[in-house]
């Protein structure tokens, strides 16, 4: 403990501008003033879990890692993820009253990208309302991408078990009609239905980094993101988006987000939802 106290202790100014530069060059994340006491604490702990003796120590490994194991690791650590089933549900009510019934007429096929799928709640939610909405849709070609830049949340999105906490905006006969219950004590613990798990592909991605993936889609959720990126960034980021999109197609940020101060060629529809 004495260690790791010390190695809280020499964070410098320097230390936290080094590592906020290798993270803005690699994935495009800013790591602002506010972020400082997080990084500092979640990295100390992996310094002493690689039983490295200092920080300095800690950014010449993650620069030195050719596997670039270390680098999303670094990510994992330092990445808050919250979310829940059907959280901001302005978005899901959109889906379900404009943009599902319009896709079901006109589409024989339907892509969804959920970008920036944490531990899955949004992708799983996304495949809910499909289903709900389009009743032939298990015989559908419809296809959700799900990625993340953090390999600790794939897992857990993967896996599809969740505690009660994430059903806290989800109708009771949903939980009943799409997740099992594995498990009753100490809490109540679901997984999610073959239905749900086979419309969606998990996938690890870095925004920043070429997609391989070549669209188009229909809808891009890109939600509670971009906060973490700087102007510049957004903007690239947000015309790419635009490029993949069907015409029509909607772009879905966090509410607390919006395009405004950036340059983008998508026509404003509501709070946080563009479309082309």
């Amino acid at each position: 403990m004495q260690q790791f106290a010390q190695i809280q202790a020499e964070f410098t100014e320097e230390q936290f501008e080094e590592i906020s530069a290798l993270v803005h060059q690699l994935a495009g994340i800013h790591l602002h003033e506010g972020k400082k006491e997080l990084v500092k604490s979640r990295l100390a702990k992996r310094t002493r879990q690689l039983q490295l003796r200092n920080l300095n120590e800690y950014i010449t490994y993650v620069r030195e890692d050719t596997t670039g194991r270390e680098l999303i690791l670094m990510l994992d650590a330092i990445s808050t993820n919250l979310t829940f089933f059907f959280r901001e549900s302005k978005h899901f009510d959109f889906l379900r009253e404009t943009i599902l019934p319009s896709l079901e007429q006109k589409r024989k096929k339907i892509r969804i990208w959920s970008a920036g799928c944490s531990s899955g709640e949004e992708p799983y939610s996304v495949a809910i309302l499909l289903h709900e909405v389009i009743p032939s849709a298990a015989s559908r070609d419809i296809r959700i991408l799900a990625t993340d830049l953090s390999t600790r949340v794939l897992a857990v999105a993967c896996r599809g078990e969740y505690g009660e906490d994430s059903f806290r905006d989800t109708p009771p006969p949903l939980v009943q009609k799409y997740f099992d219950l594995i498990q009753r004590q100490p809490q109540r613990l679901y997984r999610v239905s073959a239905s749900l798990r086979n419309m969606i592909h998990f996938a690890r991605l870095n925004l920043m980094d070429p997609w391989p993936m070549k669209g188009p889609f229909d809808v891009i959720f890109c939600r509670n993101v971009m906060i973490y990126f700087d102007k510049p960034t957004q903007n690239r980021l947000v015309n790419r988006f635009y490029d993949l999109l069907t015409e029509g197609g909607a772009l879905l940020l966090g509410h607390s987000e919006s395009l405004t101060g950036t340059k983008h060629r998508f026509r404003y529809h509501q709070p946080a939802t563009y479309v082309r």
